[in-house]
């Protein structure tokens, strides 16, 4: 963390920076907890292959339906405000499980606590980044931002890494379980923010409850503006939906398909599994610094991470080994972890701080669609055909995302790059990898200039 705040000129910075990783890696702890045995546990449950992801898809629904207004009231209440209510309503509705569990209820219960599933999580994933960004930057931060995104993914990758293989003994013993440590968790998360998150950089602004609507419209509508009008934002977004419906899907469906490649009904092993794919998510992440200190463009490597995924899936998809499935599966999200922090990075670059967390949201909203899009159509694919005609189709649909990243890269413009003075130095890739970008990029003053919304 040092290396990353190095360049900060107070304490503050520091302050900023560790706060952003106890939340954060707390907040995946909890999270995690079921990630590992969530399909399991909607199976035991009494639901099919396929209501398991009309489940989850009701998730992204949820997400589709209130990314905007959670991104909105984060850009007017605050993002603290957003935060705290995350974590009341994840912890609600994931206790809501386990009473549909233990009723017996079927998919349509199921589906709608998996829409206020995804209200909880909208809530949080604009405001923590538009919270980091503006507190960075008021707290006069001239360092990487990239890295920081970076080493805060290897945080939570670190937690998701505790809390899969914790989840997996858990669901060992009873499939209840992480469910319980989870909801615990999330009370704990709540505390930590209270106490130790508090808008900096930021002002938010009290609506009366009749003004709230007016008030969201119009701030939906600026950051539609300096979102979805932009075309490179734009076309990542589509590259964005398209990758999220499949690994969305394929985070869910390798856990009772592994387990049928090994032969064996054995919780603790996907609890490990998903331990590795978090190691994997970390390698990426990595990488990102590595790669960053020899180059120059970021869209270089979100191609190279986007076609080093497709043919993983294609992998997990021809797999006729337990191990080589792994290997697939944790190549997937290997590449995951290198295109997060280098994309999130992308778009921060060309976001003002008024509309950070709508068009963060806005953004994860359109995931939202493709994550629908995504699970339905897998999901119905696998119980028709098979999983691994699954996984090859994710594979060829993610690979035909990389004309649309070459595109971004044809447009250039400074969001593309980093600044440093080794960025390309020892290039090794056509045209060099990013290295550094600094928090306050001229590409967000040239655009609040530029865009007519912001008149």
């Amino acid at each position: 963390m040092d290396a990353v705040v190095a360049e900060g000129t107070a304490p503050e910075t520091r302050r900023v920076v560790t706060t952003y990783y106890a939340l954060a890696g707390l907040y995946t702890l909890a999270a995690s907890v079921i990630w590992g045995v969530n399909t399991l546990f909607l199976l035991d449950a009494g639901l099919s292959f396929f209501e398991v992801f009309v489940a989850n898809a009701a998730y992204s629904v949820g997400t589709v339906l209130f990314e905007i207004p959670t991104g909105v009231v984060a850009d007017t209440l605050g993002r603290r405000a957003s935060f705290l209510a995350s974590a009341v309503v994840l912890a609600v509705v994931t206790f809501l499980y386990l009473a549909l569990a233990e009723a017996g209820a079927g998919v349509v219960p199921f589906a709608a606590v998996s829409v206020l599933m995804g209200l909880g999580f909208t809530f949080y994933s604009g405001a923590v980044e538009a919270w980091l960004v503006d507190a960075l930057t008021a707290s006069g931060f001239r360092g990487a931002l990239d890295t920081v995104f970076a080493r805060g993914q290897q945080v939570t990758g670190g937690a998701m890494l505790v809390g899969t293989v914790g989840g997996g003994v858990l669901g060992q013993i009873d499939l209840a379980w992480p469910y319980v440590v989870r909801s615990l968790l999330l009370v704990v998360v709540f505390g930590l923010a209270f106490a130790a998150m508090h808008d900096i950089g930021f002002a938010p602004r009290r609506v009366a409850p009749g003004q709230l609507p007016a008030e969201m419209a119009a701030t939906a509508r600026r950051g539609v503006a300096f979102g979805w009008a932009q075309q490179p934002i734009r076309l990542l977004m589509i590259v964005a939906a398209v990758q999220t419906g499949f690994v969305m899907w394929a985070f869910y469906a390798w856990q009772p398909y592994l387990l049928e490649l090994l032969g064996r009904d054995a919780v603790w092993v996907a609890g490990l599994v998903s331990a590795g794919i978090a190691l994997s998510t970390i390698a990426g992440n990595q990488i990102v610094g590595v790669a960053a200190r020899y180059c120059g463009r970021r869209t270089t490597l979100l191609l190279w991470a986007l076609a080093f995924q497709a043919a993983a899936a294609i992998l997990v998809g021809v797999a006729s080994s337990f191990w080589l499935a792994v290997v697939g599966l944790l190549g997937i999200m290997g590449a995951l972890g290198v295109m997060g922090p280098v994309r999130q990075a992308y778009i921060q670059q060309l976001i003002p701080s008024a509309e950070r967390a709508t068009v963060t949201s806005f953004d994860s909203m359109v995931g939202g669609v493709g994550g629908t899009g995504g699970q339905l159509g897998l999901g119905a694919l696998g119980e028709a055909r098979s999983v691994p005609a699954a996984f090859v189709a994710g594979g060829v649909a993610t690979a035909a995302t990389i004309s649309l990243v070459a595109w971004v890269r044809q447009l250039g413009g400074s969001a593309d790059r980093f600044t440093g003075t080794e960025a390309g130095a020892e290039c090794g890739c056509a045209h060099g990898l990013p290295a550094v970008t600094t928090v306050e990029a001229q590409t967000v003053e040239d655009l609040e200039a530029r865009t007519p919304a912001a008149a």
